[in-house]
């Protein structure tokens, strides 16, 4: 297994870690400071592992397929434990996660027909906003200037969810044609 691959393995391997010192009650107000690091830890294995498997070209098959997973589940996972902590409101982690369903379905219909749909900037600006959302409620700072600033990274990962979802669909579209 090469360098990248074990960097997205490792992400992976960081959720329930992560999960457990956010939503446990045991840590007297560490839990989330915990959290958050092993959340920005696996988010920067996120940006290393496609930088080294393009620049050194080790992309693989499990790359390809484990990559964009482990990113959906650390921040879905994230969201969903946001939710629970009432950081979030639920409706917009159901859009963001119905979006990251039917981004997997066509995925999935594509690969049936022999098609590789690379990821847009605009599913990265997504991602990105998303991790920056995350990481602005996990902090969970009170003052105005940090609600503030979380609110707008709420709507805008919902945004960008919402945009990257349309660009994906209008400039894959072609992929559903033959499946009547």
């Amino acid at each position: 297994m090469n360098l990248p691959n074990k960097l997205t393995t490792f992400r992976v391997i960081l959720i329930p870690f992560f999960v457990f010192f956010l939503l446990a009650p045991y840590f007297e107000g560490y839990g989330n400071y915990i959290a958050l690091v092993i959340f920005i830890v696996a988010s920067l294995t996120d940006f290393l592992d496609g930088k080294i498997a393009r620049k050194y070209n080790l992309v693989t098959n499990f790359g390809k397929f484990m990559d964009p997973l482990a990113d959906k589940l650390l921040v879905c996972s994230a969201l969903i434990c946001l939710i629970a902590l009432d950081r979030i409101p639920a409706w917009i982690v159901i859009v963001i996660i119905s979006r990251e369903f039917i981004i997997s379905g066509f995925r999935l219909i594509a690969a049936d027909n022999g098609v590789v749909i690379a990821a847009s900037y605009w599913g990265k600006f997504k991602t990105a906003s998303q991790m920056v959302t995350v990481i602005l409620l996990v902090l969970n700072i009170q003052n105005t200037v940090f609600t503030v600033l979380g609110t707008v990274f709420i709507y805008i990962s919902l945004v960008l969810t919402v945009v990257s979802l349309i660009d994906y669909i209008a400039k894959n579209k072609e992929v559903l044609k033959d499946q009547n």
